[in-house]
C-alpha cells in the first residue's frame, strides 16, 4: 500500500502547523511579557502611561486557532504517522492488504481535524472583522492610566495594538516592537487559511488510501475466485 503521498501531506500539514503554534505562541508570550506593562503616551496636556492591554480584550480566536494547529501537528501528523507503521507492521505479520479499524478511526479524525480548523479560521476572521477600526480615545486612555485598563469596547490583541499605533508613543523602540509583534500576530491568523487546505489535502489524501485499499481487497478477492473456479473445473473428470 504506497502511503507516499500521505507522508508528503502529513509533513507539510505538520510543519505548517507547528508555524501556527509557534507564531500564536508568540503573541501569548508578548501579551503577557511586554504588553503586560505599559506603554508611555505624549498626550497634548503632558505624557501619561497606558496599560499595554486593554480591559476588553478577545482572546479565544486565539486559543482556538492555537487548538486547531495542535490538534493537526498532534492527532493528524505524529499520531497518523504510528497509524501508517502500525498498518506497515500489521500488513508484514498477517499479510493482509486491508486498513484497520484504528486507521478508519484515525481517517475520520483528520477531517474533524480540518473542521476544526475551518471553524478557527472562520471565527477568527469574523471576531477580527467585527473589533476592526476602532480607535482609542485619548481623553478616556488618559483618565484610565496604567494599572488602570483601558476601558471601552471589545479588542483582538491585533486591532488592539493597530490602535495603539495611531497615539502619540514616547518611544520608538515601543512603536517598533509592536509592529513586529502585529505582523506575527497578521501572520497567524491568515496562515490559518493554509493551514485548513493541508488538513483538507491530508484528510481526502488518507481517505483516498482507505477507499484504494478496500478496492485493493476486493479486486484481489474476486481474483482468487476466479482462480479457484478455474482449479475446480480442471480438476473434475470428463464424463
Amino acid at each position: 500500500m504506497p502511503y507516499t503521498p500521505l507522508y508528503v501531506a502529513l509533513a507539510l500539514l505538520m510543519l505548517d502547523g507547528l508555524i501556527e503554534v509557534g507564531m500564536v505562541g508568540s503573541m501569548v508570550g508578548f501579551l503577557h511579557a511586554r504588553a503586560g506593562k505599559f506603554f508611555t503616551v505624549n498626550a497634548p496636556t503632558g505624557a501619561f502611561n497606558l496599560h499595554g492591554k486593554p480591559a476588553g480584550i478577545m482572546v479565544n480566536q486565539g486559543h482556538t486557532s492555537n487548538g486547531a494547529a495542535g490538534t493537526a501537528v498532534v492527532l493528524v501528523g505524529i499520531i497518523g504517522l504510528l497509524v501508517i507503521w502500525y498498518e506497515k507492521r500489521r500488513a508484514r505479520q498477517t499479510q493482509t492488504t486491508g486498513h484497520s479499524k484504528v486507521f478508519i478511526f484515525w481517517v475520520v479524525m483528520t477531517f474533524v481535524s480540518a473542521g476544526l480548523t475551518l471553524s478557527a479560521l472562520v471565527y477568527t476572521f469574523v471576531v477580527t472583522a467585527q473589533t476592526n477600526n476602532q480607535l482609542i480615545d485619548l481623553s478616556v486612555a488618559e483618565a484610565n492610566p496604567d494599572p488602570k485598563m483601558y476601558p471601552l469596547d471589545q479588542w483582538t490583541p491585533e486591532n488592539w495594538f493597530i490602535a495603539v499605533l495611531k497615539l502619540p508613543l514616547a518611544n520608538d523602540s515601543d512603536r517598533n516592537t509592536i509592529r513586529y509583534h502585529l505582523d506575527l500576530m497578521r501572520g497567524w491568523r491568515w496562515n490559518l487559511i493554509p493551514l485548513f487546505i493541508l488538513g483538507l489535502a491530508a484528510a481526502m489524501t488518507a481517505l483516498w488510501e482507505l477507499i484504494n485499499g478496500r478496492r485493493w481487497i476486493q479486486g484481489e478477492s474476486r481474483e482468487k475466485l476466479r482462480n479457484k473456479g478455474s482449479k475446480e473445473r480442471i480438476a473434475e473428470p470428463y464424463p
